[in-house]
């Protein structure tokens, strides 16, 4: 037997960080809603919607992988920004900052 051959390969899923990454949001904000949005040659983003109102975003390859990975992650994905959603989002003062500059830059 040749060195090393009797070593273990463990293969890892290939969107195993987009997981993780929105496993960890959704423990940090006591569960979490997403909304995927399609975003053209870049893939998708998954907009997510803490319990405590916290917001952040992922990127997917595409739609299939975003959906794929918030089932996985135990994310619930709403089809569309519903008020109730919209409305649980607390933006903070800075996001409203750069936002109002974004609108007088234009």
């Amino acid at each position: 037997m040749a060195d090393g051959s009797d070593t273990t390969v463990t293969l890892e899923h290939p969107n195993a960080g987009l997981i993780t990454g929105l496993k960890e949001f959704a423990a940090a904000h006591g569960g979490a809603k997403g909304v995927i949005e399609y975003v053209g040659k870049r893939g998708a983003r998954i907009v997510l919607v803490g319990n405590d109102g916290e917001w952040g975003d992922q990127f997917a390859d595409s739609t299939d992988i975003a959906r794929e990975a918030c089932v996985r992650a135990g994310i619930t994905v709403e089809n569309e920004w519903e008020r109730e959603l919209i409305e649980l989002m607390r933006p903070t003062n800075d996001l409203w900052r750069s936002m109002s500059k974004r609108t007088l830059t234009r």
